[in-house]
């Protein structure tokens, strides 16, 4: 499978960014909590750990309202490639959050100014409705962590999903997949 750079979208939230690894630092650093990542084994996290709702939801609040501000890393090798695909074509992210300039802050200072004035960029406030974006957008392939989302997709004329391997998506699906951005590297081009 080889992807047109402009032609794949990325989701934000540990496909782009390692959300994860934050939320788990964060757990670690301000409530003592010790999680590790394969005990993250669903998508709603409340659902795989024994840690108070509130605690969950202050957290990822926090990585909402100010990624940058709390340390959230990108995931290995990603804005490498990323600016490696960016020098071919606009880069395209669509997110589940719901307001676009927290992670258009982060992607500039990640991506730096150049790459970012080329960017396109949709929060949807929601994970199942991607698909009419990645379609308006002229995508055919989309990345994404959660499998659900992915699993609509693939129902989608068009449109193939490709699902970023995390714990919670393991075994869990039969569509193509990438486990990191050396594999992303790889199908575009």
């Amino acid at each position: 499978m080889k992807i047109a750079p402009g032609k794949i979208g990325f989701d934000f939230d540990c496909v782009v960014a390692d959300t994860m690894e934050a939320f788990i630092r964060l757990a670690s650093e301000d409530h003592g909590l010790e999680i590790s990542p394969e005990e993250i084994t669903d998508f709603m996290v409340a659902k795989c750990l024994a840690i108070d709702l509130e605690i969950i939801d202050e957290i990822f609040a926090r990585l909402v309202r100010d990624p940058l501000g709390e340390g959230l890393q990108p995931m290995a090798d990603a804005i490498m490639v990323l600016e490696e695909l960016a020098a071919e074509a606009p880069l395209t992210f669509i997110t589940a959050r719901p307001d676009l300039r927290p992670v258009a802050a982060w992607l500039e200072h990640h991506l730096g100014s150049t790459s970012f004035a080329r960017l396109r960029l949709v929060a949807t406030g929601d994970h199942d409705n991607k698909g009419p974006h990645i379609k308006a957008l002229g995508l055919t392939h989309f990345v994404d962590d959660r499998a659900g989302t992915c699993r609509a997709l693939a129902g989608e004329e068009g449109i193939t999903p490709i699902v970023y391997e995390q714990p919670w998506n393991f075994g869990k699906h039969d569509l193509n997949s990438v486990v990191n951005w050396v594999d992303i590297k790889k199908i575009c081009g």
